[in-house]
C-alpha cells in the first residue's frame, strides 16, 4: 500500500512546477463519466491522488461538491492556493483509506495517479465510497504530447531513458504499477459490473520552457535531483536546446492523448 512518508517524499518541492505545466483533463471526459453514471450534475465527485488540484478544479462547475484527496502536504497547499471554487475542498489522505462515508460519491477519479496506488485496496475503497451505479475512472496521458517535431519527441525519450537508468543505478526506483495493466486489474478486481477504455484528446499551448517544466514535474526527476543530479546529467539541458530550436519561445499547439479506463460499480 501507499504510505504518507513515501508519497510526501516523491512529490514534495515540485507543486508549483506541476500546477503550471501539467495539462487539464479533456472536456469530453465529464460528459462520458456523467452519462455512464446517469447524472447530469453529480452530487459528489472524489478525486484520488489529486495533486495540485488541476483535475479537481475541472469538476468545480460540473458537480455540486468535489473533494480532492492526496498524501502530499506540498501538493495540497498549492491546490488550496490555486482553487477559488466554494464547492471544491481538499483533504490529506490515501487512496485505500479516504475517511469518506460509504456510498457518498457518484464519480471517483484518478488523474495521472492510479499507477502509484496499490490496486486491490484502492479499488475496494472505491467500491465502498461509490453509490450503486457510480463510476470510477483512471486517466493517464501519453508522454510526451505531440508538438509536431519528431526531434523534440526523440530528445524527450532520450532524457527519460537517462532518468530510468539513473533510477536503477541509484536504487531510486519507487513502486508503481504499469499503466497498460490498469484495465485488466480493474476487470479482475470483481468491483465493477462493466469496464471500458476510451481515448480522448486535448489541445493546449506550449513551448520549450513548458516542455522542460513538464519533465521537472515528474516525481522521478525531482527525486534524482535530491540526489544531486543536474539538468546536464539527466539530459534536460539538451532537451531544452532541441526544443528551443524546434519550437522557439512562442507558444504552439500541443496535442495530448488521454487514456481513460472506466468502471461502473
Amino acid at each position: 500500500m501507499s504510505d504518507y512518508r513515501a508519497d510526501r517524499k516523491r512529490f514534495s518541492g515540485i507543486a508549483e512546477v506541476y500546477d503550471q505545466h501539467r495539462p487539464n483533463p479533456p472536456e469530453e471526459m465529464a460528459v462520458i463519466l456523467c452519462g455512464l453514471a446517469g447524472v447530469a450534475t453529480p452530487r459528489v465527485v472524489v478525486d484520488l491522488g489529486c495533486g495540485t488540484g488541476l483535475s479537481t478544479r475541472y469538476w468545480g462547475d460540473k458537480a455540486q461538491r468535489v473533494c480532492g484527496i492526496d498524501p502530499t502536504v506540498d501538493m495540497l497547499r498549492q491546490a488550496r492556493l490555486a482553487t477559488h471554487q466554494d464547492n471544491v475542498s481538499f483533504c490529506l489522505g490515501v487512496s485505500h483509506e479516504t475517511g469518506l462515508p460509504s456510498g457518498c460519491a457518484d464519480i471517483v477519479t484518478c488523474s495521472q495517479s492510479f499507477h502509484w496506488m496499490e490496486p486491490s485496496s484502492t479499488l475496494s475503497e472505491v467500491r465502498r465510497i461509490l453509490r450503486p451505479g457510480g463510476v470510477f475512472s483512471a486517466c493517464d496521458y501519453d508522454w510526451p504530447p505531440i508538438t509536431l517535431s519528431w526531434r523534440v519527441s526523440q530528445a524527450y525519450q532520450e532524457t527519460m531513458s537517462r532518468v530510468r537508468t539513473y533510477e536503477r543505478d541509484l536504487g531510486n526506483e519507487t513502486p508503481r504499477w504499469d499503466k497498460s495493466g490498469h484495465l485488466r486489474r480493474m476487470q479482475e478486481s470483481g468491483v465493477f459490473r462493466h469496464t471500458t477504455e476510451v481515448l480522448l484528446h486535448k489541445v493546449e499551448r506550449g513551448n520549450a520552457r513548458r516542455l522542460v517544466g513538464l519533465v521537472n514535474s515528474f516525481g522521478s526527476v525531482a527525486r534524482l535531483k535530491l540526489h544531486g543530479l543536474s539538468d546536464a546529467d539527466l539530459g534536460i539541458d539538451h532537451l531544452y536546446r532541441v526544443a528551443l530550436e524546434e519550437l522557439g519561445e512562442g507558444d504552439g499547439d500541443w496535442y495530448f492523448s488521454a487514456r481513460v479506463r472506466i468502471g461502473v460499480v
